[in-house]
């Protein structure tokens, strides 16, 4: 029957994990590609490091060894379409995580316009709505070569897309909006109350001393004493 296959990690977490600077770019990249989770833009980072590590490697070898090797990575970018032309092991050293994301099956769906956004073509996708060369695929992830990417079409029927002509609400505004409603309401509420309330006038320390002194004042009468009558 043979060994069973050994999984292994095929991506790696980052040293710090919580950065700041990091968080909000994975973010920001997670919703513009449409990715289910983070796991998934770790495994692109993981891939291009690889790739610019096995770079650095052929460009320390002298000319002759690096040959062959060179053209094998080299070819092998090309046919994934991350590279075009006549690249240099240098342009592999400048290849980030996005490079491959753009070559992912949803992202290409995606902008073909084959779907409204990168979530939708995912769930095109998943669904079995998109098929290469005739072919369902359904795994979002699949790096698309470039000699298949004129090939991917409706499966059987063409979905219908609605257009949406009016832009999405980001989150952020919705909660700027919340936020004025909230404080126009409450300066509504607390603007009668600041009416109600009659204005205080200090009187001065002077007349509240003369007031006390006046209170304190009692008459008294003279006493006058009788005289016997002699």
């Amino acid at each position: 029957m043979g060994d069973p296959k050994k999984l292994r990690k095929n991506y790696s977490k980052p040293r710090k994990a919580f950065q700041k600077e990091r968080i909000v770019k994975g973010k920001e990249i997670k919703d513009l590609y449409g990715l289910k989770n983070n796991r998934e833009f770790l495994k692109a980072e993981s891939t291009m490091r690889g790739k610019r590590a096995i770079a650095r490697k052929l460009l320390a070898l002298d000319l002759e060894r690096r040959v062959i090797r060179e053209k094998e990575l080299l070819d092998s970018l090309k046919r994934t379409g991350i590279l075009h032309g006549t690249p240099s092991l240098e342009d592999v050293l400048t290849l980030t995580p996005e490079a491959l994301l753009e070559r992912r099956f949803q992202t290409i769906v995606w902008r073909k316009g084959l779907a409204n956004t990168a979530k939708q073509a995912r769930q095109f996708i998943t669904h079995g709505h998109i098929a290469i060369n005739g072919k369902k695929v359904n795994k979002p992830g699949y790096i698309v070569p470039s000699n298949e990417e004129v090939k991917i079409t409706y499966f059987k029927k063409q979905m219908i897309i609605e257009v949406k002509k009016e832009e999405k609400v980001t989150k952020e505004e919705k909660k700027n909006e919340m936020k004025e409603a909230f404080e126009e309401a409450k300066g509504e509420k607390e603007a009668p109350k600041a009416e109600e309330k009659a204005p205080v006038v200090e009187t001065p320390k002077e007349e509240k001393v003369e007031a006390v002194k006046e209170e304190a004042k009692v008459e008294v009468r003279p006493v006058v004493a009788k005289q016997d009558k002699e």
